[in-house]
């Protein structure tokens, strides 16, 4: 079964910075690219980066230069590290896996003013 689950969310000021971390479970975690999103409210889900099992590495332009996507095929673990945050960062933010249809719960960031 395939299991994703978020975490590292939070309230954060402008220009601070907060780390996500996503565990994954249920596939062959090293041989897929993996991928974070975002969903602010009343918009729709967006690509924002992806680590590829290589570990390439693409950005979304909104969060290039400010956001780092990693992953530790030891432990099954994706991370994106997300500095000089903005309040347009607010969002819901999910991890998935390059063709398989499955999300997780997501982690909320919050960043005030």
């Amino acid at each position: 079964q395939v299991q994703l689950v978020e975490s590292g969310g939070g309230l954060v000021q402008a220009g601070g910075s907060l780390r996500l971390s996503c565990v994954v479970s249920g596939f062959t975690f090293s041989r897929n690219n993996m991928k974070w999103y975002r969903q602010a409210p009343g918009k729709e889900r967006e690509f924002i980066a992806q680590v590829t099992w290589s570990g390439g590495s693409t950005y979304a332009e909104s969060v290039k230069g400010r956001f780092t996507i990693s992953r530790d095929n030891a432990k099954n673990t994706v991370y994106l590290q997300m500095n000089s945050l903005q309040p347009e960062d607010t969002a819901v933010y999910y991890c998935k896996a390059s063709g398989l249809n499955y999300w997780g719960q997501g982690t909320q960031v919050t960043v005030s003013s």
